[in-house]
C-alpha cells in the first residue's frame, strides 16, 4: 500500500473548543478517500488542516503530526505556499476569479512560475483537458469565466488547481451546489483524476461516497469512528454508529 499522507494523533482546537480528537488515518496514494458524517462533525476542519488552510483562522491550535510523502507539514522549514500548491483545494461553491477562462487557469503558474506564453498556452490546454472542459471552452478562452454554468465553473476551478501541478486534491463538498447532470460529469471526472492524483473529498451524500470512493472515513463529534475500504464499510460496518448513520437512523 502506497501511503501519500499520514495523520497521527491529530487534535485541533478553535480557541478552547476541540474540533478534532485524536485522529489517526492513512491516505492511500492515487485513491479517492471520502469523508462522511453529519454537519459539524469535523470533516471540513480535518480537510483544511491537511494543507494548513486552517492556519488562516485566528486562535486555532494543532497537536499531532501530518506527513506528506513522509515529510511533516508543520516543520518550520516547510514553505506553506509550496505546500498549498502540492495539496490543492476545491471548495463547495465554484469560485472562479472575475477574469477570463485563460487567466483563471494561468493564475498560479504565472504568479509563481514566470513561464513564457507558449508554455502558459500548454498549461491551459493540459489543465482544461484534465478537468474535461477543453472541448467546451477552447473557442472562448478569453471570455469571462463568470459566463460559464455552475458545473463548468467548478470544472474550471479544478483546472486551476491542476495548473499548479498538485499531488493531492482536497475537495469540500464540490458538487453540493450543482445540478444532477453537472454532478455526474464531475463524478466521472474523478475516476480519471485519480489515475494521477490523490483525492480526499468531503461529501454529505452517502450515495456519492459509495459511487466514487475507494476508502471512506466516518466522522462524528470530532472523532474518527470508522475508516476502511468503502465496500466493506458500507456492507459490513464494524461500529454500530457507522451502521446507524449509513442507514439513515440519524444525521
Amino acid at each position: 500500500m502506497d501511503i501519500k499522507m499520514k495523520i497521527e494523533n491529530l487534535n485541533f482546537f478553535y480557541g478552547e473548543l476541540q474540533a478534532l480528537k485524536d485522529i489517526n488515518i492513512e491516505i492511500e496514494s492515487k485513491k479517492i478517500t471520502a469523508l462522511i458524517g453529519p454537519s459539524g462533525c469535523g470533516k471540513s476542519t480535518f480537510i483544511t488542516s491537511l494543507n494548513r488552510m486552517s492556519d488562516l483562522i485566528e486562535g486555532t491550535k494543532v497537536e499531532g503530526k501530518i506527513t506528506l510523502d513522509g515529510e511533516d507539514i508543520h516543520n518550520s522549514e516547510v514553505d506553506v505556499i509550496e505546500l498549498r500548491k502540492q495539496v490543492g483545494m476545491l471548495f463547495q461553491k465554484p469560485n472562479p476569479f472575475p477574469k477570463s477562462i485563460y487567466d483563471n487557469v494561468i493564475y498560479g503558474p504565472k504568479r509563481y512560475g514566470g513561464k513564457r506564453k507558449v508554455e502558459l498556452d500548454e498549461v491551459v490546454e493540459k489543465s482544461l483537458r484534465g478537468a474535461a472542459l477543453w472541448d467546451e471552452v477552447k473557442d472562448k478562452l478569453h471570455q469571462s469565466a463568470l459566463m460559464l454554468s455552475g458545473g463548468q465553473q467548478q470544472r474550471l476551478c479544478i483546472a486551476r488547481c491542476l495548473a499548479a501541478q498538485p499531488e493531492v486534491l482536497l475537495m469540500d463538498e464540490p458538487t453540493s451546489a450543482l445540478d444532477p447532470l453537472s454532478t455526474l460529469k464531475i463524478e466521472e471526472l474523478f475516476d480519471e483524476l485519480k489515475k494521477n492524483y490523490t483525492i480526499i473529498i468531503v461529501t454529505h451524500s452517502m450515495q456519492q461516497a459509495a459511487r466514487i470512493s475507494d476508502n471512506t472515513a466516518f466522522f462524528l463529534n470530532g472523532e474518527l469512528i470508522e475508516f476502511g475500504k468503502t465496500t466493506s464499510l458500507y456492507m459490513k460496518p464494524v461500529n454500530s454508529l457507522t451502521e446507524e448513520y449509513i442507514t439513515g437512523r440519524f444525521g
